[in-house]
């Protein structure tokens, strides 16, 4: 989705979508079912629950009114990897160059990055299940979760 940040479509948009969208780089809005990335300026990712697209285009398509909004339906586009557990950070750190710290990408934290010469979302959670979110092309999931298999064998026994 992309709209204005600062016009009146960001707050009517987010009152529809009962969470507030974040205007942090790089950060993750979670509320019920919906969870909002901020992926740019004026760009956000909006996921939510499958077969929930259509409903929540048209919300956001409402509650914007004549106000200028982008909204695309990308789910066919993507595939959600949950890479979880103790050794996560290590895994994915592998691959990616982004600092993956706690103090520098911890619950609430996204990224448009590259992952195994992937590109991908990355999005470190912050509900009981924890571990991260790998948001890669679909033509893409294939070769990324070999890649992550692989990359765990250091610690398979």
């Amino acid at each position: 989705m992309r709209l204005d940040p600062k016009g009146a479509a960001a707050d009517a948009v987010g009152l529809a979508l009962g969470l507030q969208l974040p205007v942090e780089p790089g950060t993750v809005v979670r509320a019920g079912e919906l969870t909002a990335l901020w992926l740019g300026p004026d760009e956000w990712l909006v996921v939510g629950p499958p077969g929930g697209q259509r409903d929540l285009e048209s919300r956001i398509r409402e509650a914007a009114g004549d106000e200028p909004v982008s909204v695309i339906d990308v789910s066919a586009q993507r595939t959600t990897l949950l890479v979880a557990g103790p050794r996560a950070r290590d895994l994915l750190a592998h691959g990616c160059s982004l600092d993956l710290h706690p103090r520098a990408f911890g619950p609430g934290r996204c990224a448009q990055t590259t992952l195994g010469r992937t590109q991908v979302v990355l999005v470190a959670r912050d509900d009981h299940r924890a571990g991260f979110w790998v948001l890669v092309r679909s033509s893409f999931a294939g070769y990324l979760t070999d890649w992550l298999l692989d990359a765990a064998v250091e610690w398979t026994g």
